[in-house]
């Protein structure tokens, strides 16, 4: 095209001194691309203006909320050899069903009549003890009838005395009258040899009187031997009654000390028993122990043990079951800067490994695939540097899926306070932690106005106070 007829060479003044002009063209793209730009940036900056629910995220696994839901193993109360299995894995069970059937394998368990044989020797062992009561009793009886004895004997041994010191009394006087006699024979005699050496009397008197003096000195003699046994005879009787004491008191002793080795057996006997008893006891409830049951309704998981005549140690895990119906609780573990955040009753939302879900964590109205939940405990202390959370269902929310199943992964964030994005994105940058909402949050995930009413309320009460 000549220069002359060019489109610009009417619009620029210039175009007719410079000839490079007519050949310069301004393209469109860039305008288009520029307009864009400026499109999405006020686009962008709008949408920093939007709100965003600020959430502290986690992974976690499901669990039970209550101990005894989780997956348990059954161990053996008893060591044992596995005799039967009953059941398979898979198989649901109720509480007390019978699992796994043992034998044993201690050799003092052996006999089959273990526990009606150790029944008779403890009905053995009551029987020597009531014989050992009743020789108890005849001993005590003795003692009784002993002493008994004893007060009649030394009545007797008293009497004994009394009578033998009043015949020595008798035979004291006895001896004094014959010494009388003796006297007057004494005398009489001498009189007579007097009369006689003077011829006053004759022989055939002075003989006869001789005949009475010896007659005379016989019985004095007489006499004095008889006191004399009669005091030997009292002291023989002293003597009686102070040894009858000694006796009986020996007696006593011997059946006292018989009766204490009867008591002595007697107390080791009922100590042998209530062993016996107590053996009795633990032989009967072992025998229970043969079957293993299931604690619980639930289903075998895995067996541990597998096969038969396979030994078994006392506590040893045999089968794991799965009780039924578990209340299901979500595991999560929160980092430290995040547990002043959370409180029990705070909204969380999860996702289910297994379970599709198109998950906008800012706006969790619009997120899809996702359930509620709650949270119901928060540890202590801390494991491993995080802390452990358990989430149980929002009863507000869906239900659970049913098929979700114990150990599975699980996501899940609980929702804070709303912010602007951009206040999000700055927060985010400069690594700082999400704003802290005192009450728990509502389903919109901020702060219920009963908890503002709740703080208020409290504020002025602490000040009333001071």
């Amino acid at each position: 095209m000549p220069f002359a007829e060019h489109p610009l060479a009417e619009s620029n003044p210039l175009t007719g001194r410079f000839r490079s002009f007519a050949r310069v063209q301004t393209p469109t793209t860039g305008r288009t691309l520029a307009r864009w730009a400026a499109a999405l940036g006020l686009l962008a900056l709008a949408a920093g203006f939007l709100p965003w629910t600020q959430n502290i995220r986690s992974t976690g696994t499901l669990t039970t909320l209550r101990p005894q839901d989780r997956p348990q193993t059954v161990p053996s109360t008893i060591a044992g050899r596995i005799d039967r299995w009953r059941v398979r894995e898979g198989q649901h069970v109720r509480r007390g069903d019978t699992l796994v059937d043992l034998v044993e394998v201690k050799e003092k368990y052996f006999d089959p009549q273990l526990v009606q044989r150790t029944r008779e020797q403890l009905e053995a062992k009551i029987a020597s003890l009531s014989e050992n009561k009743a020789k108890n009793a005849a001993l005590t009886d003795q003692q009784v009838a002993l002493r008994a004895g004893l007060q009649v004997s030394l009545s007797k041994a008293r009497n004994y005395v009394e009578q033998s010191r009043l015949k020595v009394n008798s035979d004291e006087a006895d001896l004094v009258a014959v010494r009388n006699d003796y006297t007057i024979a004494q005398r009489q005699q001498q009189r007579q040899e007097e009369l006689y050496k003077q011829g006053l009397k004759s022989l055939t008197e002075l003989e006869q009187r001789r005949l009475k003096f010896q007659e005379a000195t016989a019985k004095l003699q007489s006499a004095e031997n008889k006191l004399e046994a009669s005091r030997q005879a009292l002291r023989n009787a002293q003597l009686e009654l102070a040894s009858l004491s000694a006796e009986y008191q020996d007696k006593l002793a011997k059946s006292e000390s018989d009766r204490r080795s009867v008591t002595t057996y007697q107390f080791d006997t009922e100590g042998q028993i209530a062993k016996m008893r107590n053996e009795l006891a633990n032989l009967s409830i072992r025998s229970g122990y043969y079957q293993i049951t299931a604690p619980q309704d639930g289903y075998v998981v895995r067996a541990l043990k597998e096969g038969l005549g396979e030994i078994v140690k006392e506590g040893e895990p045999i089968v794991t079951v799965m009780p039924d119906a578990p209340a299901l609780a979500a595991e999560l573990y929160v980092q430290p800067m995040d547990i002043p955040l959370l409180s029990v009753g705070r909204k969380v939302r999860l996702q289910f490994d297994g379970w599709p879900a198109l998950v906008f964590s800012g706006w969790p109205g619009t997120s899809f695939g996702t359930f509620g939940g709650v949270v119901a405990v928060i540890d202590n202390i801390d494991s491993q540097g995080q802390y452990r959370v358990l989430v149980t269902p929002d009863p507000d929310q869906e239900p659970w899926p049913k098929p979700l199943r114990v150990g599975s992964g699980v996501y899940g964030w609980a929702l804070l306070d709303d912010v602007p994005i951009w206040y999000e994105l700055w927060r985010q940058v400069n690594g700082f932690p999400p704003d802290f909402v005192g009450a728990p949050a509502g389903k919109d995930g901020k702060e219920g106005k009963a908890g503002k009413k709740e703080k208020k309320a409290e504020a002025s009460a602490e000040e009333e106070a001071k």
